[in-house]
């Protein structure tokens, strides 16, 4: 009798669970062309199901992030009958005019944790938030992730994890989910995002990708409805209106096999051995969307906790923090002892640089998402309400209003010949009177897609002109008196996006293209013509943030925490730095020392 009960106690847990139906829903794209609509037949489908126990809808609820489109995902929503959890995908977060917070506050959190007949369910979002780059888990969540698995000691239940993205290099931190996952007793991780069903092994975890709700090229949508009994997890698909399909796959559920090796290779940081010098390190806990500034004896910052701090430049310890009511992705800016900075709480902020202490606050309409530019004793700085504002820095007076933006805006304006510089997520781009908030142009790329919007990039002028590379990988010099294009050029060789910058000597436009390789164009060229190329060769690269040069050296940042440091005459490799394996947001160069943060929440003070 002892030797049987020994027995069932080894058997894996999964084989004592009760057996259960539930849907995986994903990739509805609201806001796209069939996005609503499928997903109603979808939600009226489960509605008349009789043996399904609850729905997870695993991320890209929307196409855009907006508003609007949450709102209509809500409604659509609201009308199941079933238990719905729900994650946000790359398509909520990373053009969401709310600074990814109305998410939360739509659909009550961005990330679940329940237990289910046996089972245990966590459910964590992928970024990334508002700037373009691989996925990434916030710092948030991996923390939120801690705190329920320290508060649910029973380590053998059987763990079953949903995330927007595979668990692979597709997130940027990838790793740090697994790691906590084979903590427990993971049996089966579930993702959206690629929109079609397969079959994936991470790091010996069973994944597995369903299909998108959208119909595509068929005639109707469909989703997954997944059986989980007798030790497997079977996949079907269902369509609405038709009957449930013959099983696509079956999943073992069994414990992990701890000494599975990775599939994928992990980060590696050799590159620092031979490296600049480090001179200190700060680690946030949360995550960094912003770049950062300098009163020389400060390094402000923000993050998405909502966060605006000061560190120590010499040493990197925090000196104060305020708190504001929103993730921030605003660049804080200093000027005459006033730090500036915008809030996913619909504020704009002027705190006391020594100190944090509050000066002032504007109330916007929505969130405020736009780095702050400033000059004489005037802040510029573009919210999500349609509204660009000047404001003075010393009392937060608005000076005046440009209310015709289209879309939102995430930037930092240029400032340059008496305008103000910036584009909007629609498609907009703006010339305003720095004095009036006059439009002394406009101009338009054409697209419908507001996808392809010359909105991420920090515009770059010189020789009578503005020059912007956008997703559409057009790189375009316009007039800057007139707006009008001098040119406009789209080379498959050489596939820019939206990170750029200008020579110290203000005669060459840097762009990093989508290959990883950074070219210089002559600011008097007549096209896209390469006149400098860096010697460089990143991977598959997307981070929008700027090229910044300083005298002779050019510093480059990526989206997987690697910042170089090239020559500016020859294009050489002076040297890399690999600070983490998530996106370096704009730098900042201080004297001698380049001062970097990633979307991680590391920060970085290294020798020029």
């Amino acid at each position: 009798m002892k030797r049987i009960i020994l027995i069932l106690l080894l058997l894996p847990f999964s084989l004592f669970g009760q057996s259960f139906k539930f849907a995986q829903v994903t990739d509805t794209h609201i806001g796209g062309s069939t996005g609503a609509d499928d997903l109603r037949r979808t939600v009226k489908d489960l509605n008349e199901s009789k043996d399904i126990d609850f729905v997870i809808l695993s991320g890209d609820v929307t196409e855009f992030g907006s508003d609007e489109e949450l709102a209509l995902g809500k409604q659509i929503l609201d009308s199941l009958k079933l238990p719905l959890y729900i994650l946000p995908g790359n398509h909520d977060s990373n053009w969401s005019e709310s600074g990814a917070n109305s998410f939360r506050k739509v659909f009550g959190s961005e990330t679940f944790f329940f237990e289910h007949k046996g089972f245990q369910f966590v459910g964590s979002a992928s970024g990334p938030n508002m700037r373009m780059s691989p996925g990434q888990i916030p710092r948030e969540n991996l923390v939120w992730i801690d705190s329920v698995f320290q508060g649910n000691l029973n380590r053998e239940k059987p763990l079953i994890s949903i995330n927007h993205y595979p668990l692979n290099a597709d997130l940027n931190n990838w790793y740090e989910l697994i790691d906590r996952l084979k903590s427990r007793n993971i049996q089966l991780a579930l993702c959206g995002h690629g929109h079609q069903n397969q079959l994936y092994d991470w790091e010996g975890i069973p994944g597995v990708m369903s299909r998108s709700n959208l119909r595509a090229k068929d005639s109707i949508g469909g989703y997954n409805v997944i059986s989980i009994g007798n030790g497997n997890a079977i996949f079907q698909v269902k369509r609405p209106l038709g009957s449930l399909e013959s099983p696509w796959l079956t999943v073992a559920l069994k414990p992990l096999n701890k000494d599975s090796k990775p599939v994928v290779i992990r980060p590696n940081y050799e590159v620092n051995t031979n490296s600049t010098k480090l001179i200190w390190e700060f680690e946030d806990h949360g995550d960094i969307g912003a770049g950062l500034d300098s009163d020389g004896k400060h390094i402000f910052a923000a993050n998405t906790v909502g966060d605006v701090y000061a560190l120590n430049a010499k040493s990197g310890k925090k000196v104060w923090t305020f708190k504001t009511g929103g993730k921030v992705y605003s660049t804080p800016t200093v000027s005459k002892g006033v730090l500036v900075v915008g809030s996913s709480d619909h504020y704009i902020y002027g705190l006391n640089a020594k100190n944090g202490q509050l000066i002032w606050k504007l109330e916007t309409k929505k969130a405020v998402l736009g780095s702050p530019a400033i000059k004489s004793g005037k802040v510029f700085i573009g919210g999500s309400d349609g509204i660009f504002r000047a404001i003075d820095l010393k009392s937060g007076d608005l000076i005046w209003e440009f209310k015709a933006v289209h879309g939102y805006v995430s930037s930092k304006p240029t400032l340059a010949d008496g305008k103000v510089i910036f584009g909007s997520w629609s498609n907009g781009f703006y010339a305003l009177n720095e004095q009036n908030g006059a439009l002394v142009w406009a101009w338009d790329n054409g697209h419908q897609n507001r996808m392809f919007s010359a909105a991420a990039c920090y515009p770059v002028v010189s020789n009578g002109r503005v020059f912007i590379v956008a997703p559409d990988r057009f790189m375009t010099a316009l007039d800057l008196k007139t707006g009008k294009e001098i040119w406009r050029e789209k080379n498959p060789d050489i596939r820019v996006r939206e990170s750029m910058g200008l020579s110290a000597d203000g005669q060459t436009v840097y762009a990093k293209t989508m290959d990883g390789e950074v070219i210089g164009v002559p600011v008097t060229s007549s096209g896209l013509t390469v006149s400098w190329k860096a010697k460089l060769k990143l991977p598959y690269e997307l981070a929008p943030s700027a090229i910044k040069s300083e005298k002779d050296v050019v510093i480059v940042p990526s989206d997987k925490g690697l910042l170089t440091a090239v020559q500016a005459k020859t294009g050489a490799i002076l040297w890399q730095y690999k600070i983490s394996n998530g996106m370096i947001n704009p730098v900042l160069i201080l004297k001698n020392k380049v001062i970097a943060s990633t979307m991680d929440g590391k920060i970085v003070q290294l020798a020029l």
